[in-house]
């Protein structure tokens, strides 16, 4: 051992078994020491901080208490083995590096560890989550590589590393490689405009404007959007294909737009049909589940040679698609006993143009 390590520490001292001895039983010791003690008084600390209502500083305490206790295991094995040599292994530039090297480590990791657990119970934060911005896993996976590149940054200064020749290569790198991966590109791109303009998360429901796409958000990487389907089925969207569409959040709205024609005869008189959309109305305005805040349809809207078209459209102050349905469900057998009432005739005309909003 003397030859393996003197050319790093030429001034150390044989140690004894006694000496090793010692340096083992303060390794134990200091294991010991961080697992049982070190952590109850982190607990603690934490608890107070908690009782004082500073929930965050509290939850911040709890999930860097595995990294602080690393640290200060690491410095007891420094302090054991300098003891065994009896020469300080801070005095050596490598070792001593090393040391700062894995307290860099363990301070990004506590970073870490603190955003997962943020992103996963905001509220723990005492945050107010109808107003908060969460974190969506996308953002997430942004800043923990950041805070990634910034502990290889801080640890290759620390060994003197030559980042300006390190980060001209990578340069040159990319633009070679952004030739051959444009649509890759593109769709990291198209990720980090949704991180940025957050026009949906986790867990809502959304639908793009031709409805090709339509179903709940799972996850948000750094290429696709996995979204599963209303058949119970998963697809991976690129990024780039969903921010160059226009997309609807249907989780974020409070109300539910329903848009009907119906094609009555034209063989109907003026009158008949004034008394239809008016008796129509008022049964809309009496059901218990129409915003009447809303503008309320109904009217004529079109006249043609065999047919007149007949518009209904109606606000639904719920964004339960159970509800929507009821509700839907009970105004067409409304319109339908109306239309029965004044004996009015409904047609097929030859060609549909037919539109319907949920």
């Amino acid at each position: 051992m003397d030859k393996s390590i003197r050319w790093l520490f030429p001034d150390l001292i044989e140690p004894t078994w006694t000496d090793i001895l010692v340096a083992v039983v303060i390794v134990i010791f200091g294991w010991l020491l961080q697992h049982y003690l070190l952590k109850y008084i982190i607990k603690k600390i934490a608890g107070f901080f908690e009782k004082k209502s500073k929930l965050m500083t509290a939850r911040i305490i709890e999930h860097f208490s595995r990294e602080i206790r690393h640290a200060i295991f690491t410095g007891i094995v420094y302090f054991a083995l300098s003891y065994m040599i009896e020469v300080s292994l801070f005095q050596n530039p490598a070792m001593r590096n090393f040391f700062y090297s894995l307290m860099v480590f363990y301070f990004i990791k506590g970073l870490m560890d603190v955003l997962d657990y943020y992103a996963n119970h905001p509220e723990a934060f005492h945050l107010d989550i109808s107003k908060s911005t969460r974190l969506t896993p996308f953002t997430l996976r942004v800043i923990n590589a950041l805070l990634a590149i910034l502990a290889i940054v801080l640890i290759a200064s620390l060994w003197h590393f030559n980042l300006n020749g390190f980060l001209t290569g990578i340069g040159l790198t990319s633009v070679a490689l952004a030739f051959g991966v444009r649509d890759t590109s593109s769709h990291i791109f198209g990720g980090l405009s949704m991180a940025f303009d957050k026009p949906f998360k986790v867990g809502d429901l959304i639908a793009t404007e031709d409805n090709k796409i339509e179903g709940v958000i799972l996850d948000i990487n750094l290429r696709s959007t996995l979204i599963a389907t209303s058949d119970k089925g998963t697809v991976y969207v690129p990024n780039a294909y969903l921010m160059n569409r226009p997309i609807y959040n249907t989780t974020t709205r409070e109300k539910r737009k329903i848009q009907t024609y119906y094609y009555l005869s034209s063989k109907h008189t003026e009158e008949e049909m004034r008394n239809l959309c008016s008796e129509i109305n008022k049964q809309i305005i009496l059901h218990p589940n129409i915003s009447n805040e809303e503008l309320i349809l109904v009217y004529i809207d079109e006249f043609h040679a065999d047919y007149y078209r007949m518009l209904v459209s109606y606000f639904i102050p719920s964004n339960d698609i159970q509800v929507k349905y009821n509700v839907q469900q009970d105004i067409l057998f409304v319109i339908k006993q109306e239309m029965n009432k004044a004996s009015i005739a409904m047609v097929q005309p030859e060609i549909l143009n037919t539109n319907q909003l949920d």
